[in-house]
């Protein structure tokens, strides 16, 4: 089957709100969204029930069909109980900001106890870190270089990732998605 796009509409500019069988979005950060196409998959495949949709409609020769803008999965998905460890993580649970000075530009993540005295890459002694201070530290130990992470090193949980993802909501939110994001304290002015 083919499906053709009203030309005047971009597909991109319709992805699809992904909630699980809770109404709770999959992932806040990044947020849980499929393409036009996937949503459309998902739903001839019988996979997702279709919670709101656009204004825009996609045709082939024998069906017409308008944008999903929210689906929710028809089985329940357990989220992960813990975050895995990636530097991106690292970065959400740390708000994007340097630990040591604050900034948030040109972010590295710094070991704590440097490897070559024995830290690992962990939760628990990795920080997000702007380059210079991550210079600046080297491989020396917090005491050796006057250099404390204002908050220090943690196991974070997946709620805890999802808390700091509010903070930073995506450029383009759908008004349909709101009653499921929980961004509005935020954006408002």
């Amino acid at each position: 089957m083919t499906v053709h796009f009203q030309p005047t509409v971009s597909p991109e500019s319709c992805p699809a709100l992904v909630l699980n069988a809770d109404f709770r979005p999959l992932s806040y950060y990044p947020l849980s969204l499929w393409s036009w196409q996937d949503a459309i998959k998902a739903v001839f495949l019988d996979r997702v029930n279709i919670v709101s949709e656009y204004d825009k409609t996609v045709r082939s020769p024998s069906f017409e069909m308008r944008l999903p803008s929210v689906v929710s999965l028809k089985t329940y998905i357990k989220p992960s109980r813990h975050p895995a460890f990636t530097r991106f993580n690292v970065f959400l649970r740390d708000r994007f900001t340097c630990q040591y000075c604050g900034a948030r530009d040109e972010l590295t993540f710094d070991h704590v106890i440097p490897r070559s005295k024995g830290g690992m890459t962990t939760w628990e002694n990795v920080v997000a870190a702007c380059s210079p201070c991550n210079l600046k530290k080297a491989d020396r130990l917090p005491a050796e270089a006057h250099m404390w992470p204002s908050l220090g090193p943690y196991q974070p949980t997946v709620e805890d990732l999802h808390q700091n993802g509010r903070l930073f909501p995506p450029n383009y939110l759908h008004d349909s998605w709101m009653d499921y994001l929980y961004w509005d304290s935020v954006l408002e002015p």
